[in-house]
């Protein structure tokens, strides 16, 4: 069956919006019409290579829908069904899945590998995150769905799968944000705005955003931020003058920069938590010297995918979205069609925050 996709033909290439060939659903799969697909920082770190995953490929990893059809050996959901795609599937038995810790699966992008569609000139396809939510519809392994929770549309689930277990997760899982702790989330992006939400969720007294850009303060303030700054050369020097000099107790990086990554380090109290989410390329080279680390007794931390189990954390997420606690439109800030997609990749570029939500 023919369907448009946003497709990468090799790494650096701009995105071509074009039809392929979607097979129907073999044993152990699933295929699903998508209802909306956000546009995530980590397919841009694909299109570029700072991640490396086979191509050309079908990209887009955040995303919900309607499932359509399933393969022999699907039990867990059924035609008509709302699914959420969850692009991280643990295998339940590597050494991180037996620790508890399935956001480090080592088999969890194994499927990235696989033949997911063909061009109509017959051009093998793969998916990009596993997924390949950039697409009218798609086939997917029945670890990739998550049943959707009840009273959440399908277009706001869509970010779920994402920007929102990421940046909950961090905070939630990674930093553990206790009560009347003090946090600085540098980025104001999707999962930036969604680590900003559940710091006040977790009831920090101080939410400090960071990001570059001006334009983003008002996203960060009705996320809940209580104070906004411009990065800049003083931004450390900032941040402990609005917490009595001390710094804040917790910093999540969202950028994935050195610079970045050092400021907030520099910008957290002496024994305070630093977690890095953000993905850096090899270049990105951070240094510290052995007395600091001593000194300041602070930790720093990496966090993979918030250090979210998906199918525990998406209920507790759905939750605080139908009590009113997590807003998901206040992540997106603009909705586009399929075709929008490559624009959105420039605005990602140009530094511009929030979410641009595909809705199909």
């Amino acid at each position: 069956m023919a369907v448009r996709a946003a497709v990468l033909p090799a790494v650096g290439s701009p995105l071509e919006i074009t039809g392929i060939e979607l097979p129907d659903p073999g044993p152990g799969q699933v295929r699903v019409r998508l209802a909306a697909a956000g546009v995530c920082h980590s397919d841009l770190s694909l299109s570029n290579g700072t991640m490396r995953l086979p191509v050309p490929a079908v990209l887009g990893h955040e995303g919900a829908g309607t499932v359509v059809a399933v393969g022999e050996g699907v039990t867990h959901v059924a035609p008509g069904d709302g699914a959420v795609l969850n692009w991280a599937p643990s295998c339940g038995s590597c050494h991180a899945c037996s620790l508890g810790e399935v956001w480090l699966c080592a088999d969890a992008l194994s499927g990235a590998s696989r033949v997911h569609a063909r061009t109509a000139g017959g051009t093998d396809l793969h998916p990009g995150l596993n997924v390949a939510a950039f697409a009218e519809e798609t086939v997917v392994p029945a670890g990739c769905v998550l049943p959707a929770p009840d009273g959440v549309p399908l277009t706001d689930a869509a970010l779920l799968g994402c920007a929102v277990l990421t940046g909950y997760g961090a905070v939630h899982h990674s930093a553990r944000v206790r009560d009347g702790e003090t946090v600085a989330v540098f980025g104001a992006g999707g999962v930036g705005l969604a680590a900003i939400q559940a710091a006040r969720i977790a009831g920090a007294s101080t939410i400090v955003a960071v990001d570059v850009s001006p334009a983003k303060e008002d996203l960060a303030r009705a996320a809940g931020a209580t104070d906004y700054l411009v990065a800049s050369d003083t931004t450390a020097r900032e941040i402990r003058g609005l917490t009595r000099k001390q710094g804040v107790d917790v910093a999540v990086e969202c950028a994935g920069r050195a610079v970045t990554i050092r400021t907030a380090w520099e910008s957290t109290r002496r024994g305070g938590r630093t977690t890095v989410v953000g993905i850096g390329g090899k270049d990105q080279q951070v240094t510290f010297n052995a007395l600091e680390i001593f000194h300041w007794g602070r930790t720093l931390s990496g966090c993979v995918y918030g250090n979210s189990d998906p199918a525990r954390d998406l209920p507790v997420l759905a939750g605080h979205v139908r009590a009113g606690r997590l807003d998901l439109s206040a992540l997106v800030t603009e909705r586009i069609s399929l075709d929008g997609i490559p624009a959105a990749f420039e605005n990602m570029l140009a530094g511009k925050g929030g979410r641009a939500l595909v809705v199909f």
